[in-house]
């Protein structure tokens, strides 16, 4: 009975995934619009900036030296995030439209081109005994490329032009709106980290916040131009198996590189968890930068339904391989 209910509580949705659902109902009860959802755009660009500013200042400089020399490790996880992903995300691309929605695939592309997550990543790889330093280093050097790289598959693969069809004016807004705070926070460590690191609930709020804040604004935009009449129960059905064999086949494709390259248990582990995942924190925001408004609601939802997954299946993952004999 407790095995069972211990597999029954890490497949149960986390608190936040729950408040990204209320996020939803709310979105689609009550939307913002006009003046309120100027301002309601407003607060969360400053969010979604201080967020990074946060996460920036959170990376440790020491954390970075210590998993840097495990180069051969992160062109891995780089090839597994911004290589495998999105040509895995252009086989859904290729489907007819009479066998899948053409939002749906492009959705899904859209989730293929996105970084890793680096907090979830690095949990997951401790808990399994993995690579940690390198689990650092790799996941935060995948967020940090993925600020250019993303925008740049986004437009030779979706077809994206950014807010008002303003591509390079996106892509700059992103790099303003995330990489630049990102970086401020990292070299003003010396003098906040401390603080940052007495006071991670903080950061937990902000984090979780500004999701729900861009999450609650682009559903908005997304209900008012008919999000619901367009997609229903069967999409999201769809989306759920689809999302379950894109996770099935990057966890199947990163052990199997993990091994063929020769990789320890440790270095595996650090693969299989960085490579794998995405990252809800810049897919969420990236997509309001990078699309018109009306569409970023269904563009996200395999991205959301993935998060979840994600997390389920790694939270099984993990304690497995933490199971295992010492090496």
């Amino acid at each position: 009975m407790s095995k069972f209910s211990s597999v029954l509580a890490r497949l149960r949705p986390d608190n936040f995934t729950l408040s990204l659902l209320g996020t939803v109902i709310l979105a689609s009860l009550l939307p913002c619009r006009g003046q309120a959802a100027t301002i309601a755009g407003a607060v969360t660009d400053l969010a979604i900036a201080l967020l990074f500013f946060l996460h920036g200042a959170k990376l440790s400089r020491e954390a970075i030296l210590a998993g840097i020399g495990h180069w051969r490790l992160h062109l891995l996880v780089l090839a597994c995030t911004f290589v495998l992903f999105p040509v895995i995300g252009l086989g859904f691309k290729a489907v007819p439209a009479g066998l899948l929605d053409p939002t749906i695939a492009a959705g899904l592309l859209y989730l293929c081109i996105l970084p890793s997550t680096v907090q979830s990543s690095i949990a997951f790889t401790a808990i399994a005994r993995g690579n940690v330093p390198a689990a650092i280093c790799g996941a935060s050097l995948s967020n940090i490329l993925g600020v250019v790289l993303t925008p740049i598959l986004a437009a030779v693969l979706l077809g994206a032009k950014g807010q008002g069809g303003d591509m390079l004016g996106a892509a700059g807004s992103i790099v303003v709106q995330l990489l630049v705070p990102f970086v401020a926070g990292h070299l003003l460590r010396p003098w906040i980290g401390g603080f940052v690191d007495r006071h991670k609930k903080v950061l937990t709020l902000v984090d979780r916040g500004s999701i729900l804040l861009v999450v609650y604004t682009a559903f908005s935009a997304a209900v008012v131009e008919g999000l619901w009449r367009k997609m229903g129960a069967g999409d999201l059905a769809t989306i759920l198996v689809l999302d379950g064999a894109l996770l099935a086949l990057a966890l199947g494709a990163t052990n199997l590189i993990a091994r063929r390259a020769g990789l320890s248990k440790a270095d595996e582990i650090t693969l299989v968890f960085c490579g794998s995942k995405k990252s809800l924190a810049s897919g969420v925001p990236m997509a309001g930068l990078l699309f018109p408004a009306a569409v970023v609601g269904p563009m996200i939802v395999p991205l959301m339904l993935f998060h979840q997954i994600q997390l389920m299946v790694c939270a099984v993952l993990a304690r497995r391989y933490a199971d295992r004999p010492e090496d």
